[in-house]
């Protein structure tokens, strides 16, 4: 399919390349490959990929380089694959610029739901469709009039309320950091202070989720962040 996404692999690891080759073209997504930082980084910049999947353990250079080289030139959806099981290099993976991060192993079906979010939010900023309103199960969020619906009742938000879901919703599907979250949302004097985030999320699903104490759309990332679910 000449027409299919095109997916960059970064991987260092034969198995898993070779894994991750049996699964995209399962799925009939064209790909490439690279086994170092600086192939990466060279292939990203000549074929424009649709999407990069990005190992963090590299031989040459910590993939966390590479992210933040990439983003300089690029705003191409990046996945990063890692072994690295520790809060902090997701933290600094997702502040860098990546898209979303994925911890080996993974099982093939979490992978390919992430791929394809990623690029329906690329799609989306590319064509220029998002609009105005975001729908997530009985939740719409109509950002230009600031209005908030659950199965068609208006729901008042706060404020504070309203920028955290409108920052969750202008990165639908994607991890949003606290440290992301924060400075958005109380400015940068305050990206140390995620207590904030607990007490306004807790509400936030008070108002908006059926089962709050069991959320489908706000969805915590432990000691990572937030991210908002639409399916």
């Amino acid at each position: 399919m000449t027409n299919a996404p095109e997916i960059l692999i970064v991987e260092d690891d034969p198995q898993i390349r070779r894994f991750l080759r049996a699964t995209l073209a399962a799925e009939q997504f064209r790909y490439h490959e690279a086994v170092t930082a600086a192939e990466g980084i060279a292939q990203a910049q000549a074929r424009q990929p649709d999407l990069i999947l990005l190992d963090l353990g590299l031989p040459d250079t910590d993939g966390l380089e590479v992210i933040r080289v990439l983003r300089l030139r690029t705003q191409t959806p990046i996945i990063v694959l890692s072994a690295r099981g520790q809060e902090k290099d997701k933290i600094e993976a997702l502040d860098l610029g990546a898209d979303d991060f994925v911890s080996k192993p993974f099982a093939v079906g979490e992978l390919l739901a992430r791929i394809r979010a990623a690029l329906r939010r690329a799609a989306t900023i590319r064509d220029g469709s998002e609009g105005t309103t975001f729908r997530a199960g009985k939740i719409a969020v109509d950002l230009e009039a600031r209005v908030v619906r659950v199965g068609g009742a208006e729901v008042h938000l706060t404020p504070i309320e309203f920028r955290m879901l409108e920052t969750l919703v202008r990165h639908a599907g994607k991890v949003v950091t606290q440290r992301q979250l924060l400075i958005e949302v109380w400015g940068p004097q305050h990206s140390e202070q995620a207590q904030y985030l607990r007490v306004y999320m807790t509400q936030l699903r008070r108002k908006l989720e059926s089962d709050p104490a069991r959320p489908r759309h706000l969805r915590t990332e432990p000691g990572v962040g937030y991210r908002l679910i639409a399916e």
